[in-house]
Order: structure tokens, then C-alpha cells, then sequence
């Protein structure tokens, strides 16, 4: 991937996790699964810094899981 590629991928993955984020915080859910996912967010912006196709993935698959409803327990 070429260094516009990757410039393009960095800011769609950056705006994704913005969009992320704000979709966790704004979830009816209790305090202990906010942060469980708020947890995972910040492990795929980590793992951005070194994969960042990976952490693009992890996003995609966390994404989903958001849209289809499977959002962790509270006692995980």
C-alpha cells in the first residue's frame, strides 16, 4: 500500500473509532459494559499504531458486533 494508501486507511480507521466511541457512550447499558467496550476501543487504537490494517479489521468486527447486539456481559 502506497503512502497516500495508508494515509487514507489511518483517517478512515480514525474517524471509524471517533463514530465508535460515540456510539458506546451513548448505549443504555450498565456503567461495567461501557467500559468493557470502551476497553476494547482503546486496545484496536493501540494495535492501530503498530497494524493498522489489523486494527481495521478489529473495528469492522467490533462494528458489527455493535449492529447486531452482541455487546458483552457486565461481569466480564
Amino acid at each position: 500500500m502506497g503512502h497516500d494508501g495508508q494515509l487514507q486507511l489511518y483517517a478512515a480507521v480514525a474517524n471509524q473509532l471517533k463514530e465508535a466511541h460515540a456510539r458506546v457512550r451513548a448505549l443504555q447499558v450498565p456503567e461495567g459494559v461501557r467500559m468493557a467496550l470502551t476497553r476494547k476501543l482503546l486496545v484496536i487504537t493501540a494495535a492501530a499504531k503498530h497494524d493498522l490494517a489489523g486494527a481495521a479489521r478489529r473495528l469492522e468486527r467490533f462494528t458489527a458486533d455493535l449492529d447486531e447486539g452482541r455487546i458483552p456481559d457486565e461481569d466480564r
